[in-house]
This record gives structure tokens, sequence and C-alpha cells, in this order.
């Protein structure tokens, strides 16, 4: 009886709302001269995987697959951001090579993907550190726009001036030992 009520309550939680917690950042659009300095400094090819964790409306792995011939997945908590990030693939005529993950990112599998993009909070850069280890394989690379991942040390980091700030861009190279 007591499992039952465990199950009733679950599927009450999920109801409401979709079944997913709040965004845990506000929706920021990266700008595009960003965008073009994270996917360079990803060094993205056709062979990759592009993920973007927190997609938005999906310009980063759009601009991944339409410029540099990659595939991608696009991951987002806000049913909205999804609907909006296929919307804008299919206006691209890319939305065939992405994937659009309505779900928490935490619950992301990660394996197979090459380069993963962030834009999201210090906190939640440090939180998924432990799961882009397990994951990802070495060589892989992660690029984040403003945050970096605390003592990680970037293999390289790149400034760009957009609106008006200088906006720092952090690149790592995945290796067995990180």
């Amino acid at each position: 009886m007591r499992t039952i009520h465990l199950c009733l309550l679950l599927v009450a939680g999920c109801a409401d709302g979709g079944g997913f917690r709040a965004p845990d950042v506000r929706y920021e659009p990266t700008a595009m001269e960003v965008v073009q300095t994270m996917l360079e400094l990803g060094a993205i090819g056709r062979e990759d995987v592009v993920a973007d964790l927190g997609c938005g409306d999906g310009r980063i792995v759009i601009e991944a697959v339409r410029r540099y011939g990659a595939s991608g997945v696009c991951v987002d908590i806000d049913p909205e951001r999804i609907a909006e990030a296929r919307a804008n693939a299919q206006a691209a005529g890319v939305a065939e090579r992405i994937r659009f993950l309505n779900q928490d990112l935490f619950a992301t599998e990660l394996r197979g993907v090459t380069v993963v993009m962030l834009f999201l909070s210090p906190q939640l850069n440090l939180a998924l550190r432990p799961k882009l280890r397990r994951e990802l394989g070495p060589g892989a690379r992660v690029v984040s726009h403003w945050h970096n991942m605390g003592d990680w040390t970037p293999d390289r980091t790149v400034n760009i001036r957009s609106g008006g700030r200088e906006r720092p861009v952090f690149l790592w190279v995945l290796r067995a030992s990180r």
C-alpha cells in the first residue's frame, strides 16, 4: 500500500507543470558574435555531435549544423524553448540533423557527444563536472560562455566584446585524468 501511495504522489507531482522543475537560469539569448566564437573555439567539424545544455532558441546547435555540417542535440527544460528551437531549425532547414530533448540537462545522456556548449551559471557548471567527466570521452570539448568550471584550468580563453561588455568564452578539452 505504501508503494502505491508513493507512486500516486509521484504521478501527481509530474502531472502538475509537466513534471519539470522551473529553469535554473533566466533565458538570455547568446549574441551571434559569441555563438561564432564558441563554435570556433570548439573547433566544430562534420564528425562532431554538438549538445547545447539549456539550448534556448537553438541558435548554437543550428549554427553548428548549418555552418560546419555537425549534428546536434538541443536540450532545455522549458517546453517553450524547445518548441522555438525546433521551429528555428525547421526554418534553417537543419531540423533533421538535430535531436530536441525537453528534459532536465542532468538527465540527458551525453555519451557520443563530442562538444558540449554551455551558457548556464557558475553553480550549474560546477554541478555538471562529474557528469561531464563520467559521460564524455577523452578529447571531447566543453565550451562555456561567461562562466568557468571552478578549478578546471581552461585549455583556452577568448574574451569577446559584445553588447558593450567583455565576455569570456572558455574551452576545456577532456582528458582521461581530468
